[in-house]
């Protein structure tokens, strides 16, 4: 799979499972060959852009970071229980992966509330997914300002 053909696949990805990108045969979500129609939020030059930083510095170090999520949670268990204790507004797509991943009855119920007290605000956006600054940029940068007036 080419470079491009893997941001445009990684940018667009629509899925409540976690993602899952196997070594030498791409995502299982998206055949390799198959072409990805750019979502109006992403343009061509977006994934020229991407693809040229990519190609300086690999994917290799992306990909491992998902690839190691099962050791980064050993690694995190002596904060098991940890309070987040600042104020906090949370934005998160209807359609991203990591809702389904994080438990979406856990963020959206009252027991992520208890782990960070001080949550303000849940926003879940209708029809968005992993990327909400770039799919919807106006809708999140007016949710950051107005919980930023607040202080």
């Amino acid at each position: 799979m080419s470079i491009t053909s893997f941001v445009k696949k990684f940018l667009t990805y629509r899925g409540l499972e976690p993602l899952y990108i196997s070594k030498g045969k791409g995502f299982r979500h998206s055949p390799n060959g198959v072409p990805v129609t750019l979502p109006p939020w992403l343009s061509e030059e977006d994934v020229g852009y991407f693809v040229s930083q990519l190609e300086k510095t690999t994917i290799t170090g992306g990909v491992n970071y998902y690839r190691a999520l099962p050791v980064d949670w050993e690694i995190g268990a002596a904060y098991n229980g940890a309070k987040v204790t600042v104020p906090t507004k949370f934005i998160i797509g209807d359609q991203d992966w990591c809702l389904e991943m994080f438990n979406k009855d856990y963020i959206l119920g009252d027991e992520f509330k208890s782990d960070v007290p001080l949550l303000e605000d849940v926003v879940l956006m209708e029809g968005a997914a992993h990327f909400i600054n770039q799919e919807k940029p106006d809708e999140v940068s007016k949710h950051i300002i107005q919980f930023l007036q607040k202080f």
